[in-house]
């Protein structure tokens, strides 16, 4: 049930966060007593077009929700979820060639990390619930702007350089880096560094969408076609000495 719950939740939330493509006009009239948003209102790239809008689709909205749906809120969704899953995927990388940190996940289960499966739903199993928790209140915390909170500096109150702030109304989408953060000026190098990684996070989605429905159809994440005897390939990087000399967490 747990497994079915989480891979639900992953599904559901890379479909709300990107929207298959079919060209449309980008002369697109707005209400102007309406609070609803159209092309007009996507992020610009600051020569004409939006970031994310790239040939060969264009915008594309087969559903006609862009006429009726505030977009910021959605280009906001897509740009978590596509970071989401560009640590998810990468993620899958690490497991399958056999990166582990040293030392244990949890003293009092008796779990190190060289124990965590390299299967995804294997290794989601293999957490304690205690760790799940940990991952979700850091989750929150970024979320809701409290992991950007110094209330211990020499000014008071403020926000700490390399924290994850909140998503604010007086931001760009996804701009939710504390003030240390790089922050293009040039317009072509900014416009370029968000739509790829608009791209990558779309090519991320799908990714680990596949990874997931390759696990429940039975197979290996990354080589569903058993191209190795019907196993996966061997990791490429032996758990237990590769990192030997990073320092331990325990």
């Amino acid at each position: 049930m747990k497994n079915v719950a989480v891979v639900a939740l992953a599904i559901l939330e890379s479909v709300q966060a990107f929207q298959a493509p079919a060209l449309a006009s980008h002369k697109v009239q707005k209400s102007m007593t309406s609070a609803r948003m159209g092309v007009e209102d996507l992020s610009e790239d600051g020569f004409g077009g939006y970031i994310g809008v790239l040939p060969p689709l264009g915008v594309y909205d087969p559903l006609g929700l862009i006429e009726t749906r505030d977009m910021r809120r959605y280009e906001i969704m897509e740009i978590k979820h596509g970071r989401a899953a560009m640590l998810g995927f990468l993620h899958v990388i690490h497991i399958e060639s056999g990166v582990r940190f040293p030392g244990y996940l949890s003293t009092t289960a008796d779990l190190k990390f060289t124990d965590v499966p390299s299967g995804l739903l294997a290794s989601l199993e293999a957490v304690p619930t205690l760790g799940w928790l940990q991952i979700l209140a850091v989750g929150f915390a970024c979320e809701y702007g409290y992991a950007g909170v110094d209330t211990i500096n020499e000014s008071g109150a403020g926000t700490r350089p390399w924290s994850v702030v909140k998503q604010t109304d007086d931001k760009e989408p996804g701009d939710i880096g504390g003030p240390g953060w790089v922050r293009y000026d040039d317009p072509g190098v900014k416009a370029y560094k968000l739509n790829v990684e608009r791209q990558n996070g779309r090519a991320a989605m799908m990714g680990i969408t596949g990874c997931i429905a390759h696990e429940l159809l039975g197979v290996d994440a990354l080589y569903p076609t058993g191209g190795f005897g019907g196993e996966p390939k061997p990791p490429i990087i032996d758990a237990e000495t590769a990192f030997s000399n990073f320092p331990s967490f325990i």
